[in-house]
Order: C-alpha cells, then sequence, then structure tokens
C-alpha cells in the first residue's frame, strides 16, 4: 500500500499493485532465450487467485494441455511463498519444489519480489521464465499458434486488438484491480473513491453488454476472460471481504446472465473452485479478517441457471469450437463447484 497526497494536501492510503513482474517472454521466432517448445515449460497456478484463473481458461480453450503441462498449489501461502500443498508429499511432481519461491530463487538467488502466480516454469533448469501474467496469455493466443487444438478460438483477433486493449486497461484498472483497492484502502476516502469508480466502470460493462452477447461482440476473446474471473469471485468474497457491496452480482441482471453464460461454457465454470478461492481470500488476508473464519455460504447454485443470452448470438467460439473436457487430474471436485460444500474440511 501507498500513501499518495491529493491536491488538497489530505493523505489517502490507496492500495497500489506492484507490477513489476519478470517479464521475459517464450516466444515462436526462436531470437529469444525461451524459445516455444512441447513440452519445455510447467504453468503454475493457484485456483483461488483471479490472475492464476486465466491463464487456465486460456491454455484450456487454445487446447495447451498436452503442451504445457499445470502445476497447482494450495489455496494459501505464508509470507514467504505459495506452496504445493495438494501434491503427495507436500512437492510438485514434475519440478520437486515445496514452494514456489524455489523457482524465483532458481532464476535469481538475490530475488526479493512477490512470489506470484501464475508463473511459467523452465522445467530443464527449475527457474521462473515470467510472471508477468497480462502478457503470457496474450502469448498462449499468439505465440503457440502451432500448438493449438483444432477448432480453437481467435481470442485476441488482430482486427480487433486496438479496441479490446482499451477495454481490457478499463476493465483490469476499474474492475479486477478496482475490487482490490476498495478492499485493501487505507482511509475512507481512498475506499469511497475506488467503491464509486469499480461500480461506475460495472454499469458501463452492463450498458455494453446489453445487446451483444460479449464484450467484443459475438464471440468470446480474451477480454471475456479477464472480466470473467472477477465476477466468479464477487459475491463469494468480493461483495462482503472487500466491501464492494452496492450489489452482489446476481442483483445485476445483465452481468449476472453474461457471468452465467460464461461460467456454463466449457473452459470457464469447470476451472472455478468456490472452496478454495475463500479459504484464499479469507485465511491469507487476515488484516481484514482477523478471524480467519470462511463463510459458509453464498448459495453458489444460481450459476447453473439459464442465461437466455444465446437470444444475442449462437456462436461463442466463433468458427471454432468448445474444448473437451478438462483432463485427468486437473478436474474442479464436483462438490466444490455450484452449489457445494460451504469450504474445505
Amino acid at each position: 500500500m501507498s500513501e499518495n497526497k491529493s491536491g488538497s494536501g489530505y493523505v489517502e492510503a490507496e492500495f497500489t499493485r506492484d507490477s513489476k513482474y519478470i517479464s521475459d517472454r517464450i516466444t515462436s521466432d526462436g531470437s529469444g532465450r525461451w524459445p516455444v517448445e512441447r513440452g519445455r515449460y510447467r504453468l503454475v497456478v493457484a485456483r483461488a487467485c483471479p490472475w492464476a484463473n486465466r491463464s487456465v481458461i486460456v491454455r484450456r480453450l487454445l487446447g495447451l494441455e498436452p503442451v504445457i503441462s499445470m502445476g497447482m498449489t494450495g489455496p494459501t501461502h505464508d509470507e514467504r511463498s505459495w506452496t504445493f500443498d495438494l501434491d503427495p508429499g507436500g512437492r510438485d511432481p514434475v519440478l520437486g519444489y515445496e514452494r514456489l519461491q524455489e523457482a524465483f530463487f532458481a532464476r535469481d538467488p538475490d530475488y526479493s519480489r512477490g512470489i506470484t502466480v501464475p508463473a511459467m516454469v523452465d522445467v530443464p533448469s527449475g527457474a521462473v521464465v515470467t510472471n508477468d501474467f497480462p502478457q503470457m496469455t496474450l502469448d498462449f493466443s499468439t505465440q503457440w499458434t502451432a500448438h493449438h487444438r483444432a477448432g480453437a478460438p481467435e481470442l485476441y483477433p488482430e482486427h480487433l486488438r486496438d479496441e479490446m486493449d482499451e477495454v481490457m486497461e478499463r476493465v483490469y484498472t476499474e474492475v479486477n484491480n478496482g475490487v482490490y483497492r476498495c478492499g485493501f484502502s487505507g482511509s475512507q476516502r481512498a475506499y469511497d473513491k475506488a467503491y464509486d469508480r469499480l461500480f461506475g466502470t460495472l454499469d458501463w460493462l452492463s450498458e455494453r453488454l446489453e445487446s451483444q452477447r460479449f464484450l467484443m461482440g459475438g464471440q468470446i476473446t480474451e477480454a471475456d476472460v479477464r472480466l470473467f474471473t472477477t465476477l466468479a469471485r464477487f459475491d463469494t468474497v468480493y461483495h462482503g471481504h472487500f466491501k464492494c457491496n452496492r450489489q452482489k452480482l446476481a442483483e445485476m441482471p445483465v452481468l449476472w446472465a453474461y457471468a452465467r453464460d460464461l461460467f456454463q461454457t466449457p473452459g470457464f465454470g469447470d476451472t472455478i473452485d468456490f472452496p478454495q478461492i475463500k479459504e484464499h481470500y479469507y485465511v491469507v488476508h487476515a488484516d481484514i479478517n482477523p478471524t480467519q473464519i470462511i463463510p459458509k455460504g453464498p448459495d453458489t447454485s444460481g450459476w447453473l441457471l439459464p442465461h437466455f443470452r444465446e437470444q444475442l448470438g449462437e456462436r461463442p467460439f466463433g468458427d471454432g469450437t468448445p474444448p473437451g473436457p478438462p483432463p485427468a487430474g486437473e478436474q474442479v471436485p464436483a462438490d466444490h463447484g455450484p452449489g457445494g460444500i460451504g469450504h474445505r474440511l
């Protein structure tokens, strides 16, 4: 959190995200240190994290599962790192690590910034290649094309990129990061400002989506992936835990129908683990929730209600096709989905 002085001299403690990531890229032209190569890299994620959830969805929509393996940490972490506590023996079976921190130290023994997911790790060296999550998913679309599945959708169409980039920037600033600016505000003034910006943008998104099925028109793009991961967590954690409580998502008709439409699309809802999401936020953010009590609600069965958005268009994947079922070992447990258990026991 940083303190920014306003023009009036009032100091408002506004949350500022550390966005200095390892910015290396894995590219297809062979010009860099990290070439696209089947089986060489491991995507490390946490199901609880919205930024990591993006990469899980895009990897799945494009059919990159056989090409980029995936390791999953548990839903909580301490001040040091995410840990592989879901794996037998508490170690990632490919990297052999107990903590994601080990991959960052393999890259730089003096690494002192945040240990974040998603992270792409070079399996031969065990070193992190990048944790630059916004670029990572765009590169899945543009650099890994030789390995896309047959029927993979075009998630970053070249003719839409200028407008998409503007939409995604606003979604990131005001919604994806906006909920965090509400939750971690250090003053009433900072919170009020963040709250107004968040809901002003949600109103703008509702208007945009009232007459078109997806953010960029009639088919799914990366812009929808980026908005979805925040909407999927809105009622479960952001509404209460982060004080984003003007309305629940379920009380915003257009956005609620849009979010259900995506949730019921293969590759989206089947990546959402509600108990892990709740455990992460309510346990890790002890400064906001010092008791670390995990709420039993809300009821998530509404995610499966009809959305009727197909009336706006019938081609969510454009000329492509939906992905198949998640690979073995990557399925969300059935009781962690809509209407499942309240929290992990």
